[in-house]
């Protein structure tokens, strides 16, 4: 047993001894606060801001290679927070950089597709990523366990005339089915529906809610991938409610009200929340020329314990 005497200090605060080895340790109260103020412990907290295809002031952030200890990073990861998405601007093109810049904010996360993978259109392609078709919006790697939190999007080279990037505000559309569409919003947030990926070597399954919510029935993360889900097992009637809500959802995603659209040029990188936001891209004509980006994935723990540390170091 261990025996505690705690007293209240003046000015504000307090003071502790433990019996157990005779050690005491004085705090201030400003301490206490700071301490426990929510963001300072949790920058998942930080509040989401929903946006629309009305969107136009993205903010682009310039790279150096100071970057990653300046407080340039940390207004970068306030952002990304903030709008679940962000654009480096320069960043190097070179001997796969992307690995060196996600490693630098936390590390990489290694899925089948390697530690890093290469976007553009080749033969026999695994994925439609691999091709020059349009991608509607989707969330990427729903069938894994855990989904992988974040999605980096270094853009190497970018010569067609289409091929433009789309994001999807995952949580604005769920907030507008959960305020206009209670019994879609219902489902959606109850059922589960089984994401698969097979390859020649590999099969992936997991299960989730197209809108998952927290303990506190509040918005968590969304999965949609429609060609890699499978119809959940209920009755009739139910399922009819679920696959109209699963339309009216589909429609959101796709509506050109909660789209936005911009290409990427040489040297941009773009970081996505792949928990919060659906991604995409526009057709092009691999004849016309090259478009070729690499991706990989990092965890939201990087990315918080990054913040966590500029908001120490730079005592904000």
């Amino acid at each position: 047993m261990i025996l505690v005497l705690i007293k209240l200090m003046r000015p504000m605060g307090l003071s502790i001894f433990f019996f157990t080895d005779g050690t005491s340790y004085s705090i201030e109260e400003k301490k206490i606060i700071k301490e426990f103020k929510s963001q300072n412990l949790d920058p998942i907290s930080i509040d989401k801001i929903k946006w629309d295809s009305s969107f136009k002031n993205i903010q682009k952030f310039k790279f150096n290679e100071e970057i990653f200890e300046s407080k340039v990073m940390h207004e970068l990861l306030v952002t990304f927070y903030k709008y679940g998405f962000v654009i480096l601007e320069n960043v190097p093109v070179s001997e796969n950089y992307i690995i060196k810049f996600a490693n630098s904010i936390g590390s990489v996360r290694r899925t089948n597709f390697g530690e890093f993978f290469n976007v553009k259109s080749k033969p026999n392609p695994n994925d439609l990523a691999y091709t020059s078709l349009a991608l509607s919006p989707h969330t990427d790697n729903p069938y894994r366990k855990p989904v992988p939190c974040i999605q980096l999007l270094h853009c190497i080279s970018n010569d067609v005339q289409g091929g433009n990037s789309t994001l999807v505000d995952g949580y604005n559309v769920s907030e507008t089915i959960r305020e206009q569409y209670q019994d879609f919003y219902k489902i959606l947030s109850t059922v589960k529906v089984k994401f698969r990926f097979t390859d020649n070597t590999i099969i992936l399954e997991d299960s989730s809610e197209l809108i998952k919510l927290d303990d506190e029935k509040k918005f968590k993360y969304v999965r949609f991938s429609p060609r890699l889900d499978y119809a959940p097992i209920l009755e009739k009637s139910k399922l009819d409610l679920f696959y109209r809500a699963r339309s009216k959802l589909s429609e959101l995603y796709n509506s050109p009200n909660y789209k936005i659209e911009f290409k990427l040029k040489s040297g941009d990188l773009l970081m996505m929340n792949n928990y919060r936001l659906l991604h995409g891209r526009t057709m092009y004509d691999a004849n016309e020329g090259e478009r070729f980006l690499q991706g990989c994935y990092i965890d939201f723990d990087s990315t918080e314990g990054k913040l966590r540390h500029l908001k120490r170091k730079f005592n904000l």
